[in-house]
């Protein structure tokens, strides 16, 4: 994992809302994750303090800042709008933000009762996202993309990849996807970074979608890999289906787009557990021959 560039801690949170946010200071704080781009710290019973960690990640927080509060409004599931916005200080150099605890476990970590009906939930979610995004909106370099644009990470995710028959069928997949035509529609909105640790299921039902820092324009394939991330072959077509717009080239982008993504985590997670084994079952569903 990336090391902090700034000390991020506890004391700082306190301290920051403190000197700008005084009627939520004196609320206990807990840390829920120090993860690659934030510190995470539950304030009271109802919301988070999000603190980029690197100056990658403080980007990410002003797109959220900018952004979400225009899009929530139209999506079928709760995001974390930010409710409060930090500004840098002396002692802190980048913005921040208290945003909403939304209950729930990941998805990673407690699978949905129903996952027919995960599957309707998210191609439905999906659908209402992906609408065409203004010229000023965020454009990731990474995600979103030509799916030529990862193929130096996923030549090289295949070199690790031990066994020589599962090497050879993901190179397969990944020829097939990179000779789809790419998208030629307009750049949609995007999550940009849409996996089973940013999904949260309630109840046995899927509540939420958290972590818009990687927000973009672009490819709606980017977002469509999900379908490989949490659902078997059955339950892609339904999300699919629910989610209505994507013809045989984006889906087989998509599948592209899972194989990259899933290569990724296995190859920068080794410290991270729950990634490297979102990435262990993405490989295996995209070898899956399709339906």
């Amino acid at each position: 994992m990336p090391a902090a560039e700034v000390p991020v801690s506890v004391g700082l949170v306190r301290r920051l809302l403190d000197a700008q946010h005084p009627d939520l200071a004196d609320l206990p704080i807990e840390v829920l994750a120090n993860g690659w781009d934030n510190l995470v710290c539950q304030l009271g019973g109802e919301l988070l303090v999000r603190l980029p960690r690197r100056a990658l990640a403080a980007e990410l927080v002003t797109h959220e800042q900018r952004w979400l509060p225009e899009l929530a409004g139209r999506l079928p599931l709760p995001v974390p709008v930010p409710v409060r916005v930090g500004r840098p200080t002396a002692q802190y150099p980048w913005p921040w933000s208290v945003v909403p605890f939304l209950p729930g476990r990941i998805v990673a970590q407690r699978a949905p009762k129903d996952p027919g009906s995960t599957a309707t939930v998210l191609g439905g979610f999906l659908r209402a996202l992906h609408t065409p995004a203004p010229p000023d909106a965020p454009v990731n370099a990474f995600r979103g993309i030509p799916l030529s644009g990862r193929a130096e990470g996923v030549l090289e995710g295949l070199a690790h990849v031990a066994d020589a028959s599962d090497r050879a069928a993901a190179l397969r997949v990944w020829e097939a996807a990179a000779a789809a035509p790419a998208w030629d529609g307009p750049p949609l909105w995007l999550h940009g970074d849409l996996h089973p640790a940013n999904i949260l299921v309630d109840h046995g039902r899927v509540s939420a979608v958290i972590d818009f820092g990687d927000i973009t324009s672009g490819d709606p394939a980017t977002d469509l890999s999900v379908a490989w991330m949490l659902l078997t072959a059955e339950q892609r077509a339904a999300l699919r289906q629910a989610y209505g717009r994507a013809d045989d080239t984006t889906w087989d982008r998509a599948r592209g787009w899972a194989l990259a993504l899933s290569l990724a985590f296995l190859t920068h997670s080794a410290d991270n557990p729950l990634m490297h084994g979102i990435g262990g079952r993405t490989f295996r569903a995209v070898l899956e021959q399709p339906h």
